[in-house]
């Protein structure tokens, strides 16, 4: 590849990047009061943050049902109130067991 093209493609990635984060603050001038999109922008993180981790949570184990069965069980202790790294102990125990378990 040509750097004169790697040049083009890094200046657009930075346009496209940055005007997502300022045409928003341009164009939307004082308080959303819009109780849909309210709640859509406070979701939204939580959204994009479990599309990307929950599949690969099934698909990075050695069995997807020891991943199945860690997603089952971090919910349950997330739900129970138990913190991120308790949930998170839970889950990468089940995965290891089962694991260890479907390997013999």
């Amino acid at each position: 590849m040509e750097r004169h093209n790697i040049i083009i493609y890094i200046l657009l990635a930075i346009i496209a990047t940055n005007l997502i984060r300022v045409l928003p603050m341009t164009l939307i001038k004082g308080q959303i009061r819009n109780r849909f999109l309210r709640s859509f922008l406070y979701y939204m993180p939580y959204v994009t943050l479990a599309v990307m981790t929950f599949p690969d949570m099934i698909q990075t184990t050695m069995t997807p049902a020891s991943g199945i069965v860690s997603l089952i069980a971090g919910v349950i202790a997330a739900w129970y109130g138990m913190g991120l790294f308790p949930v998170a102990a839970i889950c990468c125990v089940i995965v290891y067991l089962m694991d260890m378990l479907s390997a013999l």
